[in-house]
C-alpha cells in the first residue's frame, strides 16, 4: 500500500491547510472547540476520497483545487457529527484526547457542532451546483436517522442483520458515500460514473464500520480505545450476536434478558469482551466486511483506469486489513 501512503503524506497537509483556513471564518466563539475536533488528529478519510475520485475522473487542473474546498467541507461536517455523537455516547475521550464537551461544556460543543454543519453546507452552496448541496444534506440526514435508529435499538435482542446494517449505512457510510460523489459530480463525469462512484463509497464505508466495530473488541494496544465501548453503551453489533448465538440456549436467553436490563457488573463484562476476542468472534466480524469490499470493487472498475484508482483499490485493502 505504498501508493496510498505516498498519497497520504502528500496530501494531508493540503487538506488540512484547507480545512484551517475555513474553521478560521468561524464565529471566534465557536472555533476553539472547533480546532479541538478538527485538529486532532484523523487519517482524512473522507476530504482523500473527495480527491482520489474527483481525479480519477479526469478533473480538470483548474477545477482540482477545489477539491480541497470540498474535501474541507465533508470532513468539516464529519467532525460536527463527532461533537454530537461524543456527548449522545457519553464519551471521554476521542482520540486518547479529552472529548470537546469535557473541555469546554456542552452547550458550547452542541452549537459548534451545529455551527460547523451551517458553514459546511455554505461551503458547498458557494459551488453554485444544486446536486453538490443536494449530496451533503442527504448525507447530513442519513447520518441523523442511522444515529436515530442506533439509539432506537440500543440493547434490542432481536435486532436483525438487516437493521443492523440499516444502521451503520445511515451512521457511516452514507457520509462516505457522499465524499466520493461530490469529487464525482465536481469532476464533471456522466452519471452513470458518478452513481458507480456513489456505490463505492456506499459500500465501503459499510465494510469500514463493520471492521471499527470488530476492532472494539480488540485489546486497546492495538487499537489505542478503550475495550468493548460498544457493548457497554448497549450496542448490538456482529461480534456479540456471535457470542450470544455461542451460548447453550438457558444461558443465552438469561444473558439476553440482563443484558436488556443493563443489569450485567463491568466485570462480567470485561470477561463477555476477553470471550468475544479469545474465541475469534471479533475476527469473524472483520471477515463479514469482505462481500462489500467485493462489491465496492465491481464499482471501481466502472471508474477508467488511472493512477489514482489503483489508490483507491489500496484504500480497500486498508479498511480490510485496519487494526485501529
Amino acid at each position: 500500500m505504498r501508493e496510498l501512503h505516498s498519497y497520504l503524506r502528500r496530501e494531508q497537509p493540503k487538506i488540512n491547510k484547507a480545512i484551517e483556513r475555513r474553521i478560521a471564518e468561524l464565529p471566534d466563539e465557536a472555533r476553539p472547540v472547533a480546532r479541538h475536533v478538527l485538529l486532532a488528529g484523523g487519517k482524512r478519510l473522507r476530504p482523500l476520497l473527495t480527491l482520489l475520485v474527483g481525479r480519477a475522473l479526469n478533473c480538470q487542473e483548474k477545477t482540482s483545487e477545489l477539491l480541497y474546498e470540498l474535501g474541507a467541507a465533508i470532513e468539516i461536517l464529519h467532525a460536527a457529527t463527532l461533537l454530537h455523537d461524543d456527548i449522545l455516547d457519553n464519551a471521554d475521550l476521542r482520540r486518547n484526547k479529552p472529548a470537546a464537551h469535557i473541555l469546554y461544556g456542552m452547550a458550547p460543543a452542541i452549537l459548534t457542532g451545529d455551527a460547523m454543519l451551517a458553514k459546511a453546507l455554505h461551503i458547498v452552496s458557494s459551488f453554485g451546483d444544486a446536486r453538490l448541496t443536494a449530496c451533503v444534506s442527504e448525507a447530513v440526514m442519513r447520518t441523523a436517522v442511522g444515529e436515530m435508529a442506533e439509539f432506537a435499538h440500543l440493547r434490542d435482542m432481536y435486532l436483525s442483520q438487516e437493521q443492523y446494517l440499516d444502521i451503520i449505512t445511515g451512521k457511516t457510510a452514507w457520509m462516505l458515500r457522499s465524499s466520493c460523489e461530490l469529487g464525482a459530480i465536481l469532476s464533471g463525469a456522466a452519471e452513470p460514473l458518478i452513481q458507480a462512484a456513489a456505490t463505492f463509497g456506499l459500500e465501503l464505508g459499510v465494510a469500514f464500520q463493520i471492521v471499527d466495530d470488530a476492532l472494539d473488541f480488540f485489546p486497546t494496544e492495538k487499537t489505542g480505545k478503550p475495550l468493548g465501548g460498544d457493548i457497554r453503551e448497549g450496542k448490538i453489533t456482529p461480534p456479540l450476536q456471535l457470542y450470544i448465538a455461542s451460548l447453550p440456549e438457558q444461558e443465552a436467553t438469561c444473558f439476553k434478558q440482563r443484558f436488556r436490563d443493563n443489569a450485567i457488573n463491568s466485570a462480567e463484562l470485561d470477561e463477555v469482551n476477553a470471550c468475544i476476542y479469545r474465541q475469534g468472534y471479533a475476527q469473524r466480524t472483520r471477515e463479514l466486511a469482505d462481500s462489500r469490499l467485493i462489491a465496492a470493487g465491481a464499482s471501481l472498475d466502472v471508474l477508467p483506469e488511472s493512477a489514482e484508482r489503483m489508490v483507491l483499490r489500496q484504500m480497500m485493502l486498508y479498511i480490510q486489513n485496519r487494526d485501529r
